[in-house]
């Protein structure tokens, strides 16, 4: 039989935390250059490129858009960067 799990049982698994979100000082510098419903719209975009790349092919639409928030994390943390050393 098999066990529930209930609050008192502990998950084997353990989350990791997002690797590809930027935190503390990062996030603030960005969100000078760009607000979250932008930052949003660029993912998006992005992802639809990669998808379109690959011919809208199904089963990789989560990987899609999590390279795309990397990419579009990584450009703009380094537009925000050279900002702030020019």
């Amino acid at each position: 039989m098999a066990r529930e799990k209930g609050p008192t049982t502990p998950t084997s698994r353990k989350r990791e935390p997002r690797k590809s979100v930027p935190t503390g000082k990062a996030t603030l510098t960005m969100a000078r250059f760009v607000d979250l419903e932008r930052r949003s719209a660029l993912i998006a975009e992005a992802a639809f490129f990669r998808a379109e790349k690959r011919g809208f092919a199904p089963g990789n639409e989560v990987q899609d858009w999590l390279a795309a928030e990397a990419e579009v994390d990584a450009k703009l943390l380094d537009a925000a960067e050279s900002g702030a050393r020019g």
